[in-house]
């Protein structure tokens, strides 16, 4: 019988428009993601960390791509382990949110068929392991645009929905 391999996790820093943007990429995709602190995604997912750009390069790239106006849609695999039951379930409603489109909580909800309730569904996307890639940005509030944690805050949620031509840029930023 064949022992199991152990799992790692390598990390890769993306210089993006928004600030600095952490991947951490298991065996099996990836697992988390955020702005800053490796560290804090090193401690969450409690991983032995190795090097290995061959692992991250995919991913790195088509961040990038993101940001450079070329990619639309992640093909990157998703490790979903740091989710599980109604979470993940909404998770998993939310990565199906196109490119340029939003949802208000009350719908994501709805569509993850979660039972979760709007405020709910909130708290869920302020502990979303995988912003970007996993689209909290575009979930908006009924009245306006709702919150954005990762501590970044509301202008670079207000960016990226420009960025992905869901807003319209305002004269500040021209």
């Amino acid at each position: 019988m064949m022992a199991a391999s152990a799992v790692t996790v390598a990390f890769a820093e993306v210089p993006t428009p928004v600030g600095a943007f952490v991947l951490a990429v298991t065996e099996d995709g990836l697992a988390a993601s955020g702005w800053g602190a490796r560290e804090r995604l090193g401690d969450r997912l409690g991983l032995p960390e190795v090097h290995d750009p061959d692992r991250t390069g995919f991913v790195a790239e088509e961040l990038r791509a993101y940001f450079d106006g070329a990619l639309r849609r992640f093909e990157t695999p998703i490790d979903w382990r740091l989710t599980s039951g109604s979470r993940r379930r909404v998770l998993q409603a939310l990565y199906e949110i196109p490119y340029g489109a939003a949802v208000t909580y009350g719908e994501l909800a709805e569509r993850s068929g979660s039972n979760v309730p709007a405020r709910g569904i909130g708290s869920i996307m302020g502990s979303n392991p995988l912003p970007i890639v996993v689209p909290c940005h575009r979930v908006v509030a009924g009245n306006g645009l709702g919150g954005f944690s990762g501590g970044v805050g509301v202008e670079t949620k207000r960016w990226l929905l420009t960025h992905e031509g869901y807003l319209q840029p305002t004269l500040l930023d021209l």
